[in-house]
């Protein structure tokens, strides 16, 4: 088995998708990994958790202001002071490439990072979008995506469309409460994927 690292990462945007859009903020929080052994182990949220947050100055005038407001975010701001989305994803990729790195060292094993995200569409179109676009490349590939949603859903024997975060067992989801603040989310959401990867479905 491959040991691999879980960096629940959430987003936030002034649109439904990259490029006409742009992405305003993104909260990267490593939550977990797994040994090469198989041995899952918690990197909580209270702890000197690995974190990265970042807001990035838009890339187009278009925006949805209904979108832009969920965060909070004032425009004008991430305009004048977002960081270049360049830079910002470099240094993203920077992040997860060296938390790796230093997991490898620690387990004596290659680590692998994982994209973890609850659902995984939005934020994984967000992340490869931005990072290849502006970096020619993701520290994920492709493929090596974690979709917590749809863990919950085949786990407790429902379909996706019921299977949101007012369905699940209360042990699964996090008390931290939802912000909409990336780096918050992330945090949040970091604790519930574990839950999940550890829930057996009873």
């Amino acid at each position: 088995m491959t040991a691999e690292a879980y960096f629940s990462t959430d987003v936030e945007a002034d649109g439904p998708i990259p490029g006409p859009y742009s992405l305003s903020a993104i909260g990267v929080a490593l939550c977990g990994y797994r040994t090469h052994a198989g041995d899952l182990v918690d990197v909580p949220a209270d702890t000197d958790q690995p974190t990265f947050y970042a807001e990035l100055r838009p890339i187009s005038d278009t925006f949805d202001p209904e979108a832009a407001a969920v965060a909070g975010l004032d425009r004008n701001h991430l305009v004048n002071h977002g960081r270049e989305p360049q830079q910002a994803m470099l240094a993203m990729n920077a992040f997860v490439d060296g938390t790796c790195a230093r997991l490898t060292q620690q387990l004596g094993d290659r680590v692998r990072p994982v994209l973890a995200c609850y659902p995984l569409g939005f934020d994984v179109m967000w992340v490869t979008w931005y990072a290849v676009h502006f970096t020619g490349r993701s520290p994920y590939g492709h493929s090596t995506h974690f979709d917590a949603k749809t863990a919950f859903a085949t786990r407790a024997g429902r379909g996706i469309v019921g299977s949101t975060k007012r369905f699940m067992p209360a042990h699964l989801r996090s008390r931290r409460r939802h912000t909409h603040h990336a780096l918050d989310d992330a945090r949040e959401q970091g604790e519930m994927i574990m839950n999940i990867m550890r829930w057996d479905g009873t």
